[in-house]
């Protein structure tokens, strides 16, 4: 067989059995119960943006007072890709936007919604592998969130709040303490991401690591360890 076509031959193996292997659209294995579970799907994540990286870089700084605008579906999908969204195609499986240590991933992404076009609030688990959204609680949690963050007031007027949460044991169970540092390097990296894409989208958003970790955790139901809340939103006139 000629060179060219052994290769074509074995490219198109290679998409059937990835093919075979993925998921449907529509599910995905939970990981925290082990049944199948819908998602709600959101619109494409946008990869070609007007804002350069440069500008986000040079704009970003942190706001803490929003205005009452809804966010697009669209907004809360893009800010929830940054965080762990699939990226460029890896050689045997898919690469996230942000990089994790031995591509291990200990994070959970979770969205506490208010005040999104179209999205009922509630608590919902951000699905990567098909860019979607699993509700966990049908109610806006937004108040008790920021009453559990010290009452920091404007957790409660964002219209989303994303929180990082890690299960460690899956980085140290490979890299035994040093994982610990791992995680930590990669919820820098997540937020960075966010808070910059937040910036491209003409968004205000922070950082805000202070909360009672047990507060957040019950809240939320989640056996993962809290480590970041992010509000996003549109920013009020002269805030920040």
């Amino acid at each position: 067989m000629k060179p060219a076509l052994f290769k074509a031959a074995l490219l198109l193996s290679l998409v059937l059995v990835l093919s075979a292997c993925s998921p449907p659209a529509e599910s995905q294995q939970d990981e925290h119960s082990g049944d199948l579970v819908r998602v709600g799907q959101l619109p494409p994540a946008i990869t070609d943006g007007e804002i350069s990286f440069e500008q986000a870089i040079f704009n970003r700084s942190s706001v803490r007072r929003f205005s009452e605008q809804q966010l697009s579906l669209q907004q809360a999908g893009q800010l929830l890709w940054a965080a762990q969204g699939l990226s460029v195609d890896g050689i045997s499986s898919s690469t996230r936007t942000a990089p994790s240590a031995g591509a291990t991933h200990p994070m959970e992404i979770y969205l506490a919604a208010g005040s999104v076009e179209g999205l009922d609030p509630g608590l919902y688990r951000y699905d990567y592998l098909n860019h979607g959204l699993e509700m966990l609680l049908p109610q806006d949690i937004r108040d008790d969130l920021a009453r559990a963050a010290l009452n920091q007031s404007f957790i409660a007027d964002a219209p989303v709040s994303i929180i990082l949460a890690a299960e460690y044991e899956r980085t140290t169970s490979r890299y035994g303490d040093r994982g610990v540092r791992y995680v930590h390097m990669e919820v820098g990296h997540i937020t960075q991401n966010i808070l910059l894409q937040a910036e491209a989208l003409n968004l205000g958003a922070l950082a805000v690591g202070a909360f009672n970790d047990q507060e957040v955790k019950t809240l939320l139901n989640i056996a993962e360890e809290p480590l970041m809340i992010i509000p996003a939103g549109e920013a009020a006139t002269g805030s920040q």
